[in-house]
């Protein structure tokens, strides 16, 4: 086995290594990055927001 063989080798591995985090990505991690992307809306939805802002700016 030559350097060639060690490069096309090593070339295949990380095209499939890339090919598994894009399927890992698509299929398996869809509810978990969804949540993770809402995560910054969950506290817009408390009534007592306004109230909060009003006591701070007092």
């Amino acid at each position: 086995m030559d350097m060639n063989d060690l490069r096309a080798l090593s070339t295949v591995l990380m095209f499939l290594t890339f090919l598994g985090i894009i399927a890992w990505t698509v299929i398996g991690g869809r509810d978990r990055f969804r949540d993770a992307a809402n995560l910054p809306f969950a506290d817009d939805e408390s009534p007592d927001t306004d109230k909060t802002r009003q006591e701070k700016s007092s």
